[in-house]
């Protein structure tokens, strides 16, 4: 299977620098310009999808919609297994209030958020999912419309990463992953779009290959 992932339309409380998580918020006024970027870079690389799954959230239903209805894809596969983590209580908090007042925030990936999960709940919920539509869907290519830290999950996971380690590399609402399967493992990763905080960080080297001996189908 291959996934396309890409990220959600900024909404005002992204731009607003405050935590989300399962929260949602109205899109900001210049939103169709990101989304437009990536589709063009989707046509560019003459990727076509059959299927497009995206979290239970509003901004990543609608984002999706975007993208099926052009291809003229009705049915949309949305599941709370690819939410964004669940920061609970501080919906709505400053990100500096968070970092000032939450010191394990984005350091310990363990670490249960007030009245929500951690980040590796999440991480599990989401691979989890992946996986098993890599199953379902062997010979496909499909498109997941997700969040950024979602992305870092799959990246950390599916790359072998210290998940601990990267937790904070920004991506961009243009960022385009492109992971390759055979069976449940990610056997190359390549970014088409902005790239994300993993490459300019260069802590990923792209095109990702899996060594040939680590295959395990």
């Amino acid at each position: 299977m291959r996934a396309i992932v890409v990220r959600h339309y900024k909404t005002l409380i992204n731009a607003s620098d405050q935590i989300l998580g399962w929260g949602d918020a109205p899109r900001v006024r210049e939103w169709e310009t990101d989304l437009a970027y990536v589709d063009n870079i989707l046509n560019e690389h003459n990727i076509k999808f059959g299927a497009v799954y995206t979290s239970y959230l509003e901004r990543a239903r609608q984002t999706g919609m975007f993208y099926a209805r052009k291809r003229g894809i009705h049915l949309l596969h949305d599941t709370m297994n690819l939410n964004e983590i669940n920061y609970g209580e501080l919906f709505r908090k400053s990100k500096s209030w968070v970092e000032k007042y939450i010191p394990q925030h984005k350091q310990d990936p363990d670490f249960v958020y007030p009245g929500g999960e951690s980040f590796t709940q999440m991480q599990a919920r989401s691979v989890n999912f992946l996986k098993s539509v890599a199953c379902k869907r062997k010979d496909e290519t499909i498109l997941v419309v997700v969040h950024a830290g979602v992305i870092r999950g799959f990246v950390s996971y599916f790359l072998g990463l210290s998940y601990a380690e990267n937790l904070k590399h920004k991506i961009s609402h243009c960022y385009v992953g492109d992971f390759l399967f055979e069976g449940t493992r990610c056997v190359r990763y390549d970014e088409l779009g902005e790239p994300s905080g993993f490459v300019k960080d260069n802590v990923v080297l792209v095109p990702w290959e899996m060594a040939a001996a680590q295959i395990v189908i």
